[in-house]
């Protein structure tokens, strides 16, 4: 694969990312709050409400709309993404939704709604929830959920629904392997290689589809993409798809730019698009 060179004025967010990381400081909340992790790559903050941010999302009239969850989170703070916050959950919006759907819309025959907000934006605390088949979650490692979440995320995948949880690394993974358990007790994330229907059900991905998915990688180990099926079944419905150390609403977000390499962004274009088909599917 040839890689392109990175333009230089990407370095800039890159020296600003650090210098936040220079003068922002404060303790951690209590272990019980959020994933019990710490990260050197975010700011020590009072606990964020999601509620009270000005979005706006697109009604509801039966063409797939992307979906992203937010949530409340135990570290927080001040960046570069949607709100002037970096939350974990708002990392690539708008961009990555944005560019997914055009994609979906230009390959395939599903009526897609196309939004300058990319697609639209719930917690698992509103019922409205249950009008998608298919939702987004970006690295939940500070998720700080409360009973209500739980047992609606328990409701909306048993009635049917289908999650793509992205921008993770271990102790993301971790953190949404105790919320899986707290929704649904004794659930098993199963490794799933490229001989599932889920990475055939469109666009034929190959292991090196997945191992080219090296954002999170190059730092934190070998992509792995982890499934959870209904009742631990593998011969049953997979109800949620983990992608564990990669970032694909990165390469989304930026596909059109030159930051990620064309064969990195493609692929994460026939991933995400084939999760979002399957999730029609079933």
């Amino acid at each position: 694969m040839t890689l392109k060179l990175i333009p230089r004025v990407a370095v800039v967010p890159v020296i600003l990312f650090v210098l936040a990381i220079l003068v922002d400081s404060g303790m951690p909340l209590s272990a019980e709050q959020g994933s019990q992790r710490g990260w050197f790559g975010r700011g020590r903050r009072d606990i964020m409400s999601s509620s009270t941010l000005p979005i706006e999302n697109i009604p509801q009239a039966g063409e797939f709309i992307f979906l992203r969850v937010r949530f409340d989170e135990a570290y927080t703070s001040y960046g570069g993404y949607e709100w002037g916050l970096d939350m974990g959950w708002n990392h690539d919006y708008p961009r990555a939704e944005q560019n997914i759907t055009m994609m979906l819309e230009e390959l395939t025959n599903i009526p897609v709604k196309i939004d300058f907000r990319g697609g639209n934006i719930l917690s698992f605390s509103e019922p409205e929830i249950f009008d998608y088949p298919f939702v987004y979650i970006s690295e939940p490692g500070y998720w700080v959920w409360n009973d209500e979440e739980v047992l609606r995320l328990r409701n909306y995948l048993l009635k049917g629904g289908f999650i793509m949880v992205d921008d993770m690394q271990s102790d993301d993974t971790e953190a949404f392997y105790r919320i899986m358990n707290q929704a649904i007790p004794n659930t098993q994330f199963e490794i799933l290689d490229t001989t599932h229907p889920i990475f055939n059900c469109f666009f034929q991905i190959t292991p090196e589809d997945i191992l080219n998915q090296y954002y999170r990688a190059r730092y934190n180990g070998t992509p792995v993409i982890y499934g959870v099926y209904e009742d631990n079944d593998p011969g049953k419905r997979l109800m949620v798809v983990i992608n564990h150390n990669q970032d694909i609403g990165e390469s989304w977000e930026f596909a059109n730019t030159g930051y990620v390499p064309v064969e990195q962004a493609n692929n994460s274009y026939k991933i995400g698009m084939n999760y979002i088909i399957c999730s029609m599917l079933h």
